[in-house]
């Protein structure tokens, strides 16, 4: 299994850059430049491993217990979870900071292109997992820093996945992942077809007062 980058969408880095109605054609351009360039340095890079779900959602043969009542919901009929990790690779962090030295503006537009792209590779990975482990039924992914599931898990999930040796991934002090364009998740296997799968709330979200998704009346993936 490798990493994908199949789409960078311009509808949803236009999502990140705040602008909802169709780009004017100067905006355009400059994001269709942006995301060719992106493309030819991007070197996405993906890893997982499964682990049976233990008492307390402890994951088996490791220390690490999941913590949070969302998590709780999230993975309550299943046996088994998936630690996930894509990133788009340090290139794609080496030509953000130089593009920020020559142009801020393309640096914007490519920050958010470039959020668009992970998530594509992320996406992709989650596919690939699901038709893996199919006849099972993958949950909908869910990040450290979602609803109460703290952002400090992020450290335990990189440890466990070993992104610095297999991704060149390393985690700040302050928890920032480097490269940036980097995203870990989970994601539960269950027997239970995908709409009966729990799901967190809305409404348990740390970032549900200001969140772009809903004001549009839409939900990320973790909803």
């Amino acid at each position: 299994m490798e990493g994908r980058l199949t789409e960078i969408s311009l509808k949803e880095a236009l999502r990140y850059l705040g602008v909802r109605d169709a780009p004017d054609p100067q905006l355009a351009a400059a994001m269709e430049k942006c995301s060719a360039l992106l493309r030819s340095r991007a070197r996405p890079r993906i890893t997982w491993r499964q682990f049976s779900l233990g008492e307390d959602l402890r994951l088996e043969g490791t220390s690490f217990f999941l913590p949070g009542q969302d998590i709780r919901r999230h993975l309550s009929c299943c046996l088994r979870v998936i630690l996930l990790a894509a990133t788009l690779g340090m290139e794609t962090e080496l030509l953000l900071r130089q593009t920020q030295s020559r142009s801020m503006a393309d640096a914007v537009l490519l920050d958010a292109l470039a959020s668009a792209a992970v998530e594509n590779v992320t996406d992709n990975l989650c596919r690939d997992l699901a038709a893996e482990f199919a006849p099972l039924h993958l949950t909908p992914r869910y990040s450290p820093g979602y609803g109460d599931f703290p952002l400090e898990a992020q450290r335990e999930v990189c440890e466990l996945l070993n992104v610095h040796r297999l991704l060149g991934v390393s985690l700040t002090a302050g928890g920032l992942m480097i490269p940036q364009k980097t995203v870990t998740a989970l994601a539960g296997l269950t027997g239970d077809p995908p709409e009966k799968s729990p799901r967190p709330r809305c409404e348990a979200c740390p970032l549900a007062g200001g969140c772009s998704y809903r004001k549009e009346d839409r939900t990320c993936e973790s909803c």
